[in-house]
Protein backbone atom coordinates (compact mmCIF):
# COMPACT_ATOMS: atom_id res chain seq x y z
CA UNK A 1 0.00 0.00 0.00
CA UNK A 2 1.48 3.81 -1.06
CA UNK A 3 0.37 6.65 1.38
CA UNK A 4 -2.35 7.89 -0.56
CA UNK A 5 -3.83 5.10 0.28
CA UNK A 6 -3.15 4.52 4.35
CA UNK A 7 -4.31 8.30 4.29
CA UNK A 8 -7.62 7.99 2.67
CA UNK A 9 -8.09 5.50 4.87
CA UNK A 10 -7.27 7.46 8.10
CA UNK A 11 -9.09 10.32 6.60
CA UNK A 12 -12.15 7.74 6.35
CA UNK A 13 -11.67 5.85 9.98
CA UNK A 14 -11.38 9.84 11.29
CA UNK A 15 -14.87 10.70 9.40
CA UNK A 16 -16.17 8.11 10.49
CA UNK A 17 -15.61 7.64 14.38
CA UNK A 18 -15.35 11.59 14.86
CA UNK A 19 -17.82 12.07 17.54
CA UNK A 20 -16.29 9.13 19.46
CA UNK A 21 -13.26 10.82 19.36
CA UNK A 22 -14.60 13.74 20.17
CA UNK A 23 -15.99 12.67 23.19
CA UNK A 24 -13.12 10.38 23.94
CA UNK A 25 -10.81 13.60 24.12
CA UNK A 26 -13.67 15.67 25.78
CA UNK A 27 -14.02 12.80 28.64
CA UNK A 28 -10.07 13.20 29.18
CA UNK A 29 -9.68 16.79 29.67
CA UNK A 30 -12.65 16.82 32.17
CA UNK A 31 -11.04 14.15 34.07
CA UNK A 32 -7.45 16.15 34.29
CA UNK A 33 -9.06 19.51 35.50
CA UNK A 34 -8.26 19.89 39.05
CA UNK A 35 -12.00 19.13 41.11
CA UNK A 36 -13.46 21.89 43.13
CA UNK A 37 -11.85 20.44 46.82
CA UNK A 38 -8.66 21.76 47.21
CA UNK A 39 -5.97 19.20 48.92
CA UNK A 40 -6.46 21.74 52.54
CA UNK A 41 -10.22 20.32 52.51
CA UNK A 42 -9.45 16.94 52.72
CA UNK A 43 -6.86 16.96 55.09
CA UNK A 44 -9.25 18.99 57.69
CA UNK A 45 -9.66 17.69 60.69
CA UNK A 46 -12.84 17.16 61.94
CA UNK A 47 -13.76 19.08 65.17
CA UNK A 48 -16.38 18.17 67.57
CA UNK A 49 -17.69 20.82 70.32
CA UNK A 50 -19.64 19.47 73.15
CA UNK A 51 -23.20 20.73 72.75
CA UNK A 52 -22.93 21.43 76.43
CA UNK A 53 -19.87 23.84 75.95
CA UNK A 54 -21.52 25.80 73.08
CA UNK A 55 -25.04 25.47 75.16
CA UNK A 56 -22.88 27.67 77.92
CA UNK A 57 -21.22 29.62 76.12
CA UNK A 58 -24.62 30.94 74.04
CA UNK A 59 -26.46 31.39 77.11
CA UNK A 60 -23.26 33.15 78.75
CA UNK A 61 -23.72 35.68 75.41
CA UNK A 62 -27.78 36.49 76.72
CA UNK A 63 -27.89 36.22 79.98
CA UNK A 64 -24.50 39.05 79.86
CA UNK A 65 -27.45 41.35 77.82
CA UNK A 66 -29.81 41.02 80.87
CA UNK A 67 -29.88 44.59 82.76
CA UNK A 68 -28.26 44.39 85.66
CA UNK A 69 -26.79 41.15 85.24
CA UNK A 70 -23.26 41.79 84.81
CA UNK A 71 -21.03 39.67 84.07
CA UNK A 72 -21.94 36.40 83.76
CA UNK A 73 -20.67 32.56 83.66
CA UNK A 74 -23.04 29.62 83.36
CA UNK A 75 -22.03 26.16 84.39
CA UNK A 76 -24.94 23.39 82.98
CA UNK A 77 -24.25 19.60 83.77
CA UNK A 78 -26.18 17.05 81.53
CA UNK A 79 -28.22 14.16 82.77
CA UNK A 80 -28.05 12.55 79.11
CA UNK A 81 -26.00 13.91 76.21
CA UNK A 82 -27.41 14.32 72.90
CA UNK A 83 -28.58 11.69 70.81
CA UNK A 84 -28.36 11.01 66.96
CA UNK A 85 -31.03 8.43 65.34
CA UNK A 86 -29.64 6.85 61.79
CA UNK A 87 -32.27 5.56 59.53
CA UNK A 88 -32.24 2.42 59.60
CA UNK A 89 -33.38 -0.36 56.67
CA UNK A 90 -35.49 -3.05 58.14
CA UNK A 91 -35.42 -6.78 56.49
CA UNK A 92 -37.93 -9.56 57.91
CA UNK A 93 -37.36 -12.90 56.71
CA UNK A 94 -40.37 -15.29 57.80
CA UNK A 95 -39.91 -19.13 57.78
CA UNK A 96 -41.49 -22.13 58.67
CA UNK A 97 -40.85 -22.10 61.68
CA UNK A 98 -39.61 -18.93 62.78
CA UNK A 99 -39.13 -15.26 61.52
CA UNK A 100 -35.69 -13.25 61.74
CA UNK A 101 -35.42 -9.23 61.53
CA UNK A 102 -32.12 -7.72 60.59
CA UNK A 103 -31.75 -4.27 60.83
CA UNK A 104 -29.29 -2.30 58.67
CA UNK A 105 -28.06 0.91 59.32
CA UNK A 106 -28.55 3.08 55.57
CA UNK A 107 -25.32 5.10 55.07
CA UNK A 108 -24.23 7.63 52.60
CA UNK A 109 -20.82 8.34 50.87
CA UNK A 110 -19.28 11.92 50.46
CA UNK A 111 -16.92 12.98 48.26
CA UNK A 112 -13.77 11.76 50.54
CA UNK A 113 -15.46 8.76 49.86
CA UNK A 114 -16.03 8.13 54.25
CA UNK A 115 -19.30 6.49 54.55
CA UNK A 116 -21.55 7.66 57.25
CA UNK A 117 -24.63 6.63 58.46
CA UNK A 118 -27.73 8.73 56.94
CA UNK A 119 -29.06 11.03 60.07
CA UNK A 120 -33.18 11.43 60.78
CA UNK A 121 -33.06 13.09 63.76
CA UNK A 122 -30.52 14.89 66.73
CA UNK A 123 -32.05 14.74 70.31
CA UNK A 124 -30.12 17.47 72.17
CA UNK A 125 -29.43 16.85 75.85
CA UNK A 126 -31.13 16.97 78.84
CA UNK A 127 -29.69 19.03 81.89
CA UNK A 128 -29.87 18.41 84.99
CA UNK A 129 -28.77 21.37 86.87
CA UNK A 130 -27.87 24.86 86.00
CA UNK A 131 -25.14 27.52 87.69
CA UNK A 132 -24.95 31.38 86.84
CA UNK A 133 -22.62 32.82 88.77
CA UNK A 134 -23.14 36.83 87.94
CA UNK A 135 -22.31 40.55 89.14
CA UNK A 136 -25.99 41.35 89.41
CA UNK A 137 -27.23 38.43 91.73
CA UNK A 138 -28.54 40.67 94.82
CA UNK A 139 -31.04 41.70 92.28
CA UNK A 140 -34.07 40.09 92.83
CA UNK A 141 -35.57 41.20 89.40
CA UNK A 142 -31.87 40.20 87.61
CA UNK A 143 -32.23 36.92 89.38
CA UNK A 144 -35.83 36.22 88.42
CA UNK A 145 -35.36 36.95 84.54
CA UNK A 146 -32.36 34.82 84.47
CA UNK A 147 -33.98 32.26 85.82
CA UNK A 148 -36.76 32.46 83.64
CA UNK A 149 -34.24 32.88 80.69
CA UNK A 150 -32.22 29.20 81.74
CA UNK A 151 -35.47 27.64 82.05
CA UNK A 152 -36.83 28.47 78.84
CA UNK A 153 -33.87 27.46 76.80
CA UNK A 154 -32.76 24.29 78.74
CA UNK A 155 -36.06 23.23 79.98
CA UNK A 156 -34.72 23.24 83.54
CA UNK A 157 -37.32 23.69 85.88
CA UNK A 158 -36.60 26.62 88.31
CA UNK A 159 -35.42 24.62 91.44
CA UNK A 160 -32.51 23.09 89.26
CA UNK A 161 -31.36 26.46 88.82
CA UNK A 162 -29.03 28.21 90.88
CA UNK A 163 -27.81 31.85 91.06
CA UNK A 164 -24.66 33.14 92.63
CA UNK A 165 -23.13 36.70 92.78
CA UNK A 166 -19.89 36.87 91.57
CA UNK A 167 -16.89 37.75 93.82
Amino acid sequence: MDRKQIADRIVDWVKRYKYVFIIVVAGVLLMLLPSSTSKDDTKKETVTVSTEKTMEVRLTEALSQIRGAGRVQVMLTEAAGAETIYKTNEHISAGTDNSTTQKDTVTVTDENRAENGLITQVIPPRYQGALIVCQGADDPLVRLAITEAVASLTGLKTDKITIVRMK
